[in-house]
């Protein structure tokens, strides 16, 4: 059933990592238009015929009206540079408009859009733009953080709760340029093997009616073909025009975006074209992943806190959420304050995280009291209830004394959980009796392995995923054949439904149902942990592929923030993840599989990767207080889950600092101990 894959795959990451092929482009003149098209000798962009530069000069019913189109009047070069120059003419006075072309050495069209109004007057009511075209039908797209190949899954459950795009004639998708974590959107056209991406210099514009406005970056499809448009403000998606995706289950209108150019104004606009062939549908998107780092270099991780501090905060803060009682000890998933006393694990609990991390960072901590806390807790999780389904209960209510709930990505999180903690308490000696975990691992591989191998498996979403890295281990710790099998599975099921991006890993997040970086994440670690069991090439490149996907949530950029919480710490974005196409926020999720992106960095011979790590794990400390507490939810853009959601215009730069559950600490240990494992010590 895989062979094609593999075939394809076997040669995926040397296509990845190998030079760039150069981008470039031409000034055609049909008809006097002077269209200029960009291509790699095969596939190809270009701006549309009917001008290079397109105005709009006024607004109604939530949109633009009153286009203007203009073609170049001149061409002329100057050192590497290409630039064509035109005039708009209005009753006003001129708007000059300059566009420069040159070829970089990552094998891109670098372009700076130029417009200076030279009238007495303000023109109003303006919104300026840049537009370019692919021709064909069904383009599939991919906008970082946003859209993934038009978030099938997400739109499968319900279209309300995430941006869809069929790639249909009517469609537009288009969103502010700070929702973006890696700056770019992507086309790719399954049939031709071809893709395009354009990468944007984020920017506010001066002149706007809104305070804080900025350009904004999509698509739109038409008749026979897509455009990416950046555009001074509009944004809208679903059908409907000037909304922002800001709340989790709805959006807020967010409309009269336009601009008002006073005279002497000046308003450039600099991206870059990449234009590039595919070896197989799905894989589109890769390349400009790497470009987006190539551009941002996300690499200085010395301006974050070092990893002993760290390490020291969280670990100080853990112990601050440890309880105990006549019939249990762990750690509480809840502040102690908010009454609601539960052991939880997995998601946002992670009382079974600390199990391993601890053993590892033990050295670092110093503190004797952790031998006596991680048997004892691993012993208590030990006790849970088995349901029907074959999960495990994950919650425990300390107050009632009662046991509940179960998932596959809490109970897979648990299970690889409990797999480290045996392995390292094995091979370390550190006089830690595992007999109770081993049993309580068997006894859930088992469940897992019977329901995956069984005829009729067949998961709704990538989070049963999440079992495919503890089985993968366990089938080493206890030689196990069957956890093997089950294992590899899962993996090659999971292959198959995503490696071509017919839907994108989704559903790793309880508290949504689209496309998310936890559902990579599940693909991403489980694919990389067969690669290591069993020795099988295949894996390796699968799991290179979810990790771009993974890689596509984070942020490489610092996005600058109005005044409020963020501003307050001077907060620097890059290295923090948005959650998932539904719930666009920062969080610091992406410590969790940054060791991973070390060893795929190694493993791949990729400094990048290396390097960006690092970045990933010191960047997400920078809101830890004097206590070591850390919230969640960091707004970025315009989308919030708590707080003051009474307007659009209150949602930016705000921060959810109360909401402490504690995988944001249990996490980062966990993240910690992999990298010391690994050797990383800063």
């Amino acid at each position: 059933m895989f062979k094609r894959i593999s075939v394809f795959l076997a040669s995926l990451a040397i296509l990845v990592q190998a030079a760039y092929a150069q981008t470039r482009f031409a000034i055609q003149d049909p008809e006097g238009s002077r269209t200029v098209v960009f291509t790699d000798g095969t596939d190809t962009l270009r701006t549309p015929q009917e001008g290079l530069w397109s105005i709009a000069t006024g607004w109604e019913d939530d949109w633009m009206t009153g286009w203007v189109h203009v073609r170049p009047s001149s061409v002329e070069t100057s050192g590497g540079w290409t630039i064509l120059k035109g005039k708009a003419s209005f009753p006003q006075g001129d708007l000059l408009l300059t566009d420069s072309y040159s070829l970089t050495g990552e094998g891109l069209v670098h372009c700076v859009r130029r417009f200076e109004w030279n009238g007495s007057e303000t023109l109003p009511k303006v919104t300026l733009s840049v537009r370019l075209q692919k021709e064909g039908t069904g383009l599939q797209l991919m906008a970082p953080g946003i859209i993934y190949y038009g978030n099938k899954n997400g739109a499968a459950v319900n279209p309300e709760l995430v941006a869809v795009w069929n790639g249909q004639p009517g469609e537009f998708a288009i969103f502010e340029d700070h929702r973006y974590p890696m700056p770019f959107v992507m086309l790719e056209d399954p049939s031709g093997l071809e893709a395009v991406a354009v990468h944007t210099v984020p920017s506010p514009v001066r002149g706007a009616v809104l305070q804080d406005q900025w350009w904004s970056l999509g698509a739109e499809a038409r008749d026979g073909l897509t455009e990416i448009v950046l555009y001074s403000g509009p944004i809208g998606y679903n059908g409907t025009h000037s909304v922002a995706k800001a709340l989790q289950r709805k959006p807020m209108r967010y409309s009269d975006t336009w601009i008002d150019l006073e005279p002497g104004r000046v308003v450039e606009k600099e991206y870059y074209i990449d234009v590039y062939g595919i070896s197989r549908k799905g894989t589109g998107f890769q390349r400009p992943v790497y470009t987006a780092l190539d551009l941002y270099k996300p690499y200085d991780a010395d301006r974050f806190a070092p990893f002993g501090e760290i390490i020291e905060a969280k670990y100080r803060f853990a112990l601050s959420r440890w309880f105990e009682g006549e019939s249990f000890a762990g750690f509480d998933m809840y502040d102690p304050r908010s009454g609601r006393k539960r052991i939880v694990m997995g998601w946002c609990g992670q009382a079974a995280s600390p199990g391993y991390a601890l053993q590892v960072l033990s050295k670092d901590l110093g503190d004797p009291s952790i031998h006596d806390r991680v048997q004892r807790s691993l012993d208590f999780l030990t006790g849970c209830p088995f349901n029907p389904d074959g999960t495990f209960a994950v919650c425990y209510d300390t107050k009632s004394g009662t046991w509940s709930q179960g998932d596959p990505v809490s109970c897979g999180q648990a299970m690889y959980n409990f797999a480290k903690a045996i392995g390292y308490a094995r091979k370390h000696r550190g006089g830690y009796d595992t007999s109770k975990w081993e049993a309580f691992l068997r006894k859930a591989c088992d469940s897992a392995s019977s329901r995956i191998l069984s005829d009729g498996w067949d998961p709704v979403s990538t989070a049963e995923a999440f079992y495919i890295a503890p089985l993968a281990v366990s089938s080493g710790l206890f030689r196990n054949k069957e956890y093997a099998k089950a294992a590899r599975k899962a993996a090659e099921l999971f292959a198959e439904r995503h490696l071509e991006m017919d839907g994108c890993y989704w559903g790793g997040t309880l508290d949504a149902t689209c496309e998310d970086k936890e559902g990579a994440w599940a693909a991403f670690q489980g694919f990389l942990e067969c690669y290591e069991r069993f020795s099988d090439r295949r894996y390796l490149e699968w799991a290179r592929h979810a990790m771009d996907v993974c890689l596509s949530y984070t942020v490489v950029w610092d996005i600058p923030l109005p005044p409020g919480r963020l501003s307050d710490h001077a907060f620097k974005s890059t290295g923090w993840t948005v959650v998932s196409a539904q719930n666009q926020h920062l969080d610091v999720y992406g410590v969790l599989f940054a060791p991973e992106v070390y060893k795929m960095g190694k493993i791949l011979g990729d400094e990048r990767l290396v390097r960006l790590s690092k970045v990933m794990f010191r960047s997400c400390s920078q809101l830890i207080d004097p206590s070591g507490s850390q919230g969640e939810q960091v707004q970025h853009t315009n989308f919030a889950q708590q707080g003051d959601m009474s307007s659009v215009y209150k949602l930016r730069g705000g921060y959810s600092e109360n909401w402490t559950v504690f995988w944001i600490t249990a996490h980062f240990l966990n993240a910690a101990a992999r990298f010391r494992e690994l050797g990383v010590r800063e």
